[in-house]
Formats: C-alpha cells, structure tokens, sequence
C-alpha cells in the first residue's frame, strides 16, 4: 500500500494533477467573463451580473460539501492528484468511487486491500479516466442534437412536463442502482440509507414552505452529514 501510494502521490501525478486543474480554472474564468459581456446585450446591470455570481458561488458550496466529503475517502486509496483530477474535471464523486472499486475488483485485489499493488492502481487511471472521458465526448458531440430534440419535445402541450419526468426518472434511475448494492449488504446500510432519503426529504419540505434557497442547495451536504453521524453513532 505505501509503494502504491508513494506513486500516486508522486511529482508526475502532481504535474498532470495541475495542469488539468489549471485548465479547468481557465476555463471557468473565461465562462465568467463571457457571460459578463453577454450581460450587456440581455440587459443586465452590473449589480444583477454580480449578485447572480455571488448566488451561482453559493449556491455550488452546498454540492462541494458533499463530494468533499466522498474525495477525502478516495485520497486514502487512489492519492491526492489523481481525486483532484477525477473530482475536479467530472465531479462525480459516487461514479469515481464506484469505478475505483470496480477497477480494482477485476483486477483481482480489493480498493486498498488484499493484492492492491502499482498495476491495480495503474488500472484504476485507465478506468477512471476512459469512464470520464464518454461524458466528455458525448458532450461535445451530443449536446447540439440534444439541444434539438428538447427543442421539439417542449414545444408541445405536455412537452414540458414530459421533459420533467424524463429528467426525474433519469436521476432515480441512476441513484436506485447505486443504492441497491448497498442494501444488498445488510440492514445497517438500509437504515443509513433511509435516514439520508429522510434528511433530505425534510430539508426539501422545510426549503420549500420557509422559501429558502440556500438550504435547497445545501440538502445534499447536510443528507450526507446526518445520515454518516447516523451510520456512526446510532447503528
């Protein structure tokens, strides 16, 4: 484990780590300078410009707690660069983990444990990064088509909502699949899991009777946090 992670954390991985990084602070700061330019022939005034920057920083804190939480867990197996790449470029930190775990199995070691040696680790690279890279691509390909298509779909009666229920049968699609491996494993993990489903459920409702958009964008952390406190302290 120590030569695995004397590699991970090595000056290469930190040189690749920074450009990458770098790139993506450019990027962001570019956006931010287009849209500001942009504002000025919607009819924006300087004052809006600025207070829909500072609600856009806030409003992405809440969701950075939640992958922080799920990266400090990651640095423990797979190294500071390589979680700052993944985490910093896709953001995704439930698919990185699951990837690394993946990688890991079919490489005939466990994440961390029995068998998880320089090659197990050179495979979760290959696998982290070629996942990352269909979003990148169908990205550039797809975006303009989709584009489209929404186009078409809202333009109808029921389009709308239709587009809604597509969208929100996509995320619990998504998230079921992750979930149900996990209950799989015993009734600790049921109840952790419920408690989490029912932080957020109560954050949503209390966002929504008080008109609280901070505390909507916050219910992610905070289902994270409780239901982690309540994994820990209670089960």
């Amino acid at each position: 484990m120590d030569i695995v992670m004397e590699l991970a954390n090595s000056k290469v991985m930190w040189m690749v780590a920074s450009l990458v990084i770098g790139l993506v602070i450019f990027q962001s700061i570019k956006f931010i300078q287009l849209a500001s330019r942009a504002s000025e022939d919607v009819g924006m005034s300087k004052k809006e410009v600025r207070s829909a920057v500072k609600t856009g920083a806030i409003a992405a804190i809440g969701p950075s707690i939640a992958i922080a939480i799920v990266a400090i867990s990651l640095i423990a197996f797979i190294g500071n660069p390589l979680t700052m790449i993944r985490i910093g470029v896709i953001g995704s930190a439930p698919i990185e983990s699951l990837g690394a775990s993946l990688a890991a199995e079919a490489s005939g070691a466990s994440l961390g444990g029995e068998g998880y040696d320089k090659a197990v680790f050179t495979a979760i690279v290959w696998v982290l990064c070629l996942g990352g890279m269909g979003w990148l691509l169908f990205t550039v390909l797809f975006t303009k088509s989709l584009g489209k298509i929404q186009e078409k779909v809202t333009k109808k009666g029921n389009g709308q909502r239709l587009m809604g229920i597509f969208a929100t049968a996509a995320m619990i699609a998504a998230f079921g699949n992750l979930l149900s491996a996990e209950m799989l494993k015993g009734l600790a993990p049921i109840i952790v899991i419920i408690a989490a489903a029912g932080t957020m459920v109560i954050t949503m409702k209390l966002s929504d009777k008080y008109n609280l958009a901070w505390l909507r964008e916050w219910a992610l952390g905070f289902s994270i946090i409780i239901s982690l406190c309540f994994g820990y302290f209670v089960i």
